[in-house]
């Protein structure tokens, strides 16, 4: 028999966690970077407040808060740096506990998506992101997963006015550049940062077929489309990732859907194996979560599920079967494919 996919988290620091979350999307506008301290400065004869902080590891910026004599302002950012600090207390007992937590090179991306409002306006987080996510979510503890991409998926984008997707990620002060298309005619859908290891920031969107590179005029920007996304997609749920010493309020994937995509995703690779088998662990574990608690949400979005990508899956069944033998309600659901 396989060792079990995961543990959980005690209910105290699911408890923990839940506070957090409820706090992130009372928030509003995050701040980003650290939450920093606030510095007097005299400027032409004037008194002004600053707000010292590092918006990403090595980098020290000053942000103009107001005069001197602006006593709310003042108070207003005040507990902002207050609130964030506690914040960042709770976010790093977390993540030595286990709770699946980003970078902070992720996190700047991911508070300057967030106080543009895209991330509530169709942009859904989705692959290990969205895995990280959903572990925290379901209170689960398994292998920490790490990632140099954030992928983020298009479907429905409901924002008020055009906003630009490459203006939003450079204003972030982290030096991304456009990812070049297949040819000079094509327009691109990734940005990334120097480096081989850089943090590379994907844009995908359904489609019939995979790679296809398609216009996005609300973003000012495209995305690359993937089969069957529109099925992953449907009804996303909010949730949060914490990342750096953030808790970012996203949209991710409903957690029985995450799971059948994956696993049909995981036979479409080809040449990288280790790809495969990490999208198999991740689904299964998410599915041993929800088998425990939660099996109907699985069955029901089995029964949805386009007869092409179930007929991929089956052909894994066995496969699945033995990495899931420690999780036999995960059994079960599996030989219904």
């Amino acid at each position: 028999m396989s060792s079990a996919l995961y543990r959980t988290h005690e209910l105290a620091y699911r408890t923990q966690y839940a506070e957090i979350k409820e706090r992130a999307r009372a928030t509003g506008l995050l701040l980003p970077g650290t939450p920093g301290r606030l510095k007097l400065k005299s400027v032409n004869g004037g008194s002004y407040w600053y707000r010292l902080f590092y918006p990403v590891p090595g980098k020290q910026e000053e942000k103009f808060v107001c005069t001197e004599a602006d006593l709310e302002a003042y108070e207003t950012m005040r507990l902002a740096i207050e609130d964030q600090d506690w914040m960042t207390k709770q976010i790093s007992l977390l993540r030595k506990i286990g709770f699946q937590t980003a970078d902070k090179v992720m996190a700047r991306v991911l508070v300057e998506l967030h106080n543009q409002h895209m991330l509530d306006a169709g942009l859904v987080l989705v692959g290990t992101l969205a895995y990280m996510a959903w572990l925290n979510e379901l209170g689960g503890m398994s292998t920490s997963a790490h990632t140099q991409d954030i992928d983020l998926a298009s479907h429905i984008l409901r924002l008020a006015a055009p906003a630009s997707f490459l203006e939003t990620v450079k204003a972030t002060g982290l030096p991304f550049f456009p990812v070049p298309g297949l040819s000079p005619a094509s327009p691109t859908c990734s940005v990334k940062l120097p480096g081989a290891q850089g943090l590379r920031v994907d844009v995908l969107t359904p489609g019939e077929e995979l790679g296809q590179i398609v216009k996005l005029p609300a973003l000012a920007w495209a995305a690359q489309t993937v089969p069957f996304y529109d099925y992953l997609l449907k009804d996303p749920e909010p949730a949060c990732m914490l990342a750096g010493g953030h808790c970012v309020p996203v949209h991710i994937p409903q957690a029985a859907r995450f799971v059948w995509h994956k696993l049909y995703a995981s036979t479409q690779r080809r040449g990288t194996p280790e790809k495969a088998t990490k999208d198999r662990i991740q689904a299964l574990t998410i599915a041993a979560l929800l088998a425990s608690e939660d099996a109907h949400l699985l069955l029901d979005a089995l029964n949805e599920l386009p007869p092409r990508m179930r007929e991929h899956i089956a052909r894994i069944k066995g496969t699945l079967m033995q990495t899931a033998s420690a999780h036999p309600e995960l059994i079960d659901l599996l030989d219904a494919i």
